[in-house]
C-alpha cells in the first residue's frame, strides 16, 4: 500500500543529491497534492494515497529531482508575509530580498508623502509587499520583460494593492513621464555574466533576471545614473548586491549621486547584501 510515510520516505531518499532540505521539499510537494500540512503528514502516515494522488506526485518528484526549483513546480513562493506566484518567467523571491523591504518599511513608517519604485520588479515581490503594508503610497513598479510584468500585475491582482506597472528598461519609463520618486528599491541582477553559466540556477531562472554584466554592477550602475532625474533630494535608494560587491557598489553610487550618506547593510549571514543611500 502507498501510505503517505511510504511515499515520504521514497521522495526523499530521491531528492536528498540535489536538495539542502529533501525532507521539506517532499513535503510541500505531498502537502500540496493532499492539501495538508506538514504536521498532518506526520502524524498520518500510515493513511494511503490515490492513484491520481500518486501519478501527480510521481510527476513532481521526477521535476524536483531534475533541479527544477519547488517555487516552479508549485506555482507559488513565499515572500515576508504574503505569498506571491511565481512563474520560469521570473526569478523566485529570496528571502535576503526582504531585507530590503525592511528597510523600506522602517523608512515608510510615520511619512505620509511617498512615491515609490521598484525597479525590474520580476514578480512584483517588494512592489506588492510594499503597497500591501503602505497602501497611501504612490507605487510604481518597471520590468523589461513583458511576462514578468504579467506575473507581477497578477500577484498585484491577488492582493488587491494598487501599483501602476511600466514596460521599460530601469527608470526610463519615469523619466519618460515625467515622475517623481523618494523611494528606489532595486533587486537587479548582479552576477558577473561569465559566471551565471556555471550556476545552477541558471537551468531554470531567466538569465534576463541574473546576469549583471561584466562584474555584475552594470545594470545598477545604469540605475544610479537615472535617478537624480527622477527622485528628491531626501530620497531613500536600497539596492540589493552580491557578497563582495560593497566596495564597487559604494564607490558607483558616490561618483553617481554624491550623496548625503551611503552604507553597505548585511544579511543575517554576516555578507553585504544592500545598499542604503541616503540623497
Amino acid at each position: 500500500m502507498s501510505t503517505i510515510a511510504a511515499v515520504r520516505l521514497a521522495a526523499v531518499q530521491r531528492l536528498r543529491p540535489i536538495s539542502e532540505s529533501p525532507a521539506l521539499d517532499a513535503d510541500m510537494l505531498l502537502g500540496e497534492i493532499l492539501g495538508v500540512n506538514r504536521a498532518y503528514l506526520l502524524a498520518h502516515g500510515d493513511q494511503a494515497l490515490t492513484n491520481e494522488q500518486l501519478n501527480r506526485l510521481e510527476s513532481w518528484i521526477g521535476r524536483a529531482a531534475q533541479g527544477e526549483p519547488i517555487p516552479y513546480i508549485l506555482g507559488r513562493r513565499g515572500f515576508y508575509d504574503l505569498e506571491l506566484l511565481v512563474t520560469p518567467d521570473v526569478l523566485i523571491p529570496r528571502p535576503e530580498t526582504e531585507l530590503l523591504l525592511e528597510q523600506a518599511l522602517a523608512w515608510a513608517g510615520g511619512r505620509q508623502q511617498i512615491a515609490a519604485v521598484d525597479a525590474g520588479t520580476g514578480s512584483g515581490a517588494l512592489a506588492v509587499t510594499f503597497a500591501k503594508h503602505v497602501p497611501w503610497a504612490q507605487v510604481y513598479a518597471t520590468d523589461i520583460s513583458p511576462a514578468a510584468l504579467n506575473t507581477a500585475r497578477r500577484n498585484a491582482e491577488n492582493h488587491h494593492v494598487d501599483v501602476t506597472f511600466f514596460q521599460g528598461d530601469l527608470l526610463e519609463p519615469l523619466l519618460e513621464s515625467g515622475i517623481q520618486v523618494n523611494l528606489v528599491m532595486a533587486n537587479l541582477p548582479y552576477i558577473a555574466s561569465d559566471e551565471v553559466p556555471a550556476l545552477a540556477v541558471s537551468r531554470y531562472e531567466p538569465r534576463l533576471a541574473l546576469d549583471g554584466g561584466g562584474d555584475g554592477l552594470s545594470l545598477i550602475r545604469r540605475l544610479l545614473s537615472q535617478i537624480p532625474a527622477v527622485c528628491a533630494s531626501d530620497a531613500l535608494i536600497l539596492l540589493e548586491i552580491a557578497a563582495g560587491q560593497g566596495e564597487a557598489a559604494l564607490s558607483a553610487a558616490n561618483n553617481a549621486l554624491h550623496p548625503r550618506s551611503a552604507e553597505v547593510l548585511p544579511d543575517y549571514a554576516g555578507l553585504e547584501r544592500i545598499v542604503r543611500i541616503r540623497r
